[in-house]
């Protein structure tokens, strides 16, 4: 008569006589993907057959300022700073009934003269957090003589087992009245900064996930900063 073996590093023998993978050694089951901005909610009985899960939280980027210099006169602003970055492998046994989900939205870009607004923190429950990146400024005045601005410095890290800031928006600068450079959004671990500019126009987008928006660049009219990337939130599920 055949028999069978079943490795018990792996598989187990129910009380039923069914054949069972031991719990933990499925390996990667499912990804979850939360990338609009707001709260949202993630239930471990969902998934009866979970052990562990791997989180990835990434935050907004900040929104850079809006320029409007006077007639035959420049105005060029510094690039939002890019979203943190954090990121934890947690047992089942770490989580709560339901944890919440929140996905920071990107800092809005100003209107005017104004200055940017920061993107927002993205987080799993209280267990794995990442701040959002500092607004572009609004400290150039109109003019045509040589300034130069300083860039926003990128959020300090979160909390998680891996954890990092995001990158620092640039600085920009004005040569005379019709020329300079805005500042490049500062680059996020899922994304990329908004591309700086030395033409008049509104401020370059960014790409992904967290990156910051670039500044504004006027000349003799107004235009609007730009909004930084959203923050996302990734769910590896371990079975």
């Amino acid at each position: 008569m055949a028999s069978v073996c079943a490795c018990g590093d792996y598989f187990n023998v129910s009380l039923d006589g069914e054949l069972c993978l031991n719990p933990g050694t499925m390996g990667l089951r499912e990804i979850m993907y939360f990338n609009t901005p707001g709260a949202d909610q993630f239930r471990k009985s969902d998934y009866p057959w979970l052990a562990r899960i791997r989180v990835k939280v990434q935050a907004a980027g900040g929104g850079s300022g809006g320029a409007r210099a006077s007639a035959n006169e420049l105005i060029s602003r510094p690039g939002g700073a890019g979203g943190g970055y954090s990121e934890s492998l947690l047992t089942v046994d770490e989580l709560g009934a339901v944890e919440s989900v929140v996905v920071g939205a990107g800092g809005v870009g100003g209107v005017g003269n104004d200055p940017g607004t920061a993107g927002g923190d993205s987080s799993f429950g209280g267990i794995v957090t990442a701040l959002g990146g500092g607004p572009g400024t609004a400290n150039m005045t109109s003019g045509t003589s040589l300034a130069v601005t300083n860039g926003i410095s990128g959020p300090v890290a979160g909390m998680g087992q891996f954890v990092q800031g995001g990158g620092a928006g640039e600085g920009s600068f004005r040569l005379n009245g019709s020329s300079g450079l805005s500042g490049a959004g500062g680059d996020s671990m899922l994304g990329f900064g908004g591309w700086g500019r030395s033409t008049t126009g509104v401020g370059g987008t960014s790409r992904g996930y967290g990156g910051g928006a670039s500044g504004a660049f006027s000349v003799g009219e107004a235009n609007n900063g730009t909004v930084g990337g959203n923050g996302m939130v990734i769910v590896e599920l371990y079975g």
